[in-house]
């Protein structure tokens, strides 16, 4: 499992073009509903609740290259930036991801760039990144 998961960390790492995508929008206040369990939420405002599968570096072997998660539900999240939060969860705490933006004008069946906010159950550390390093549109 934690093979497959580097190499998660890995794909989403070798994305390097400019995003096509005009901003993302932003969720409503008022919107929130829970995904089924296991789902990834799938509209600005939804959420879902998951587990830590793997946290890592975003580049294998290189500890000050940002952060990757990966979530049980297959979703994932990543940043350039070394994220506090998420080097203190472990694998197996609750988490509770919801979905803040979706970029628009992307080309059909690229899903790149959703925003989502995580909280961690047993730290209580929150943070807010993309599924990808770049939008859609990008490499």
């Amino acid at each position: 499992m934690m093979k497959r998961s580097v190499y998660v960390f890995a794909a989403l790492a070798a994305c390097m073009a400019f995003a096509a995508c005009q901003p993302p929008t932003q969720a409503p206040a008022e919107t929130t509903a829970i995904a089924a369990n296991g789902d990834m939420p799938a509209n600005v405002g939804d959420c879902s609740d998951t587990s830590v599968g793997a946290i890592g570096p975003r580049l294998e072997g290189l500890p000050d290259s940002g952060s990757a998660i990966q979530y049980s539900n297959g979703g994932a999240q990543v940043s350039y930036d070394v994220v506090p939060a998420i080097n203190q969860s472990q694998p197996g705490d609750a988490i509770r991801l919801c979905l803040v933006s979706i970029p628009e004008n992307c080309p059909p069946g690229d899903d790149r760039g959703r925003v989502y906010t995580a909280t961690n159950a047993r730290t209580g550390g929150t943070w807010t990144l993309p599924d990808s390093q770049h939008m859609c549109g990008g490499a």
